[in-house]
């Protein structure tokens, strides 16, 4: 099995002191890697930037000018600080959002069966006008849209583990009944968004799904909300691509989240998106870098990522089993969410 990464220096280049979206987060995946027999076994791909007309079709020309102009003045924070932009904030962007593209262009060619996109700033929590939560551009969101309007996709399946909600992907896809978002996310935290009864509108409805969690849930609470809600609609609405947002916040030693998701459970839900898409879409997954801001979660979560997509076996996990009490998916609830999106 061929599997891809994606990586540029200039990932690092986007920076703001004492801010937790730091370059740190990537040289540790890059480090774990660097200590890893994975990474002889990985095909590197050298990312593009995406172009203004691709970027165009998630984010308005306005927008995009903006983050440019505020880059080439010398940068700016808003949202209080939470989201920033530095000098070579706009070329890292455009390059975020070109890497993961370039990995989907790579997939559908056939090139390679699948990949992971090392790439930042993230993108899941920017709108069509606004980035916030850290992100600038949407990343997936402008890979699903290529896919579909180029490279022949009908119908993409977007899985988002992140610890957040990712309203701007939501917010993009909400009326698009070519592409299904799936979420599951801390209930109660940023952005505050994402509640179960948010489907999609008009043609899309049913197309979002979203799967709020109480604080504690853990690999196997994950594991249930994959096999019993997950699988059974992107069955129904068989994607010809998987696109992953992969936030490893998650973790049970993240300072941003309180979940409980070890190592093993990252290679678990990740080796079960593989075995999806070998299933519905002939193995055509690519994953993003979304968030995680435990350094030591961040690279061996990474790691368990890359070898679910290689094919590995369970990923030991080097941080032993969750300090936090492991809390039950209540099964009323997974059924409530089942009958409301047609499963029962």
């Amino acid at each position: 099995m061929s599997t891809a990464i994606v990586y540029d220096p200039i990932y690092l280049e986007h920076y703001q002191p004492g801010h937790p979206e730091s370059p740190q987060r990537l040289k540790a995946i890059m480090s774990a890697l660097d200590g890893s027999p994975i990474k002889p076994r990985l095909t590197p791909l050298e990312p593009k930037p995406v172009s203004l007309e691709r970027l165009h079709r998630v984010h308005t020309p306005e927008y995009v000018s903006h983050i440019r102009m505020l880059a080439e003045s010398g940068g700016d924070a808003w949202h209080g600080g939470e989201t920033y932009v530095c000098p070579q904030s706009y070329a890292a962007a455009l390059l975020a959002a070109g890497g993961i593209v370039t990995l989907v262009e790579a997939i559908v060619r056939g090139d390679v069966n699948n990949g992971f996109a090392l790439v930042r700033p993230p993108g899941h929590h920017a709108s069509q006008e606004e980035g916030e939560g850290f992100c600038l551009f949407n990343n997936i969101a402008v890979a699903a849209r290529v896919a579909r309007d180029e490279l022949g996709i009908a119908r993409v399946l977007i899985v988002d583990w992140d610890l957040h909600h990712g309203q701007g992907t939501q917010y993009i896809t909400y009326d698009d009944p070519t592409i299904l978002y799936f979420s599951t996310h801390q209930w109660g935290i940023y952005p505050g968004t994402g509640h179960w009864s948010e489907i999609g509108s008009g043609a899309a409805k049913g197309m979002n799904v979203n799967v709020p969690l109480l604080p504690g849930i853990g690999d196997a609470g994950y594991a249930r909300i994959f096999d019993d809600l997950l699988f059974p609609i992107a069955r129904r609405f068989k994607p010809e691509l998987i696109l992953v947002s992969a936030g490893f916040d998650t973790h049970w030693l993240d300072p941003l989240g309180s979940m409980t998701v070890t190592i093993s459970g990252y290679g678990m839900m990740a080796r079960k998106l593989v075995a999806l898409s070998n299933e519905l879409c002939g193995g055509r997954i690519a994953v993003t870098l979304e968030g995680g801001y435990n350094l030591d979660a961040q690279g061996y979560g990474a790691l368990a990522t890359l070898g679910a997509l290689l094919g590995d076996a369970d990923t030991a996990d080097p941080g032993g089993p969750p300090r936090r009490r492991e809390a039950q998916l209540d099964q009323k609830y997974l059924d409530q969410l089942r009958a409301l999106h047609g499963l029962l």
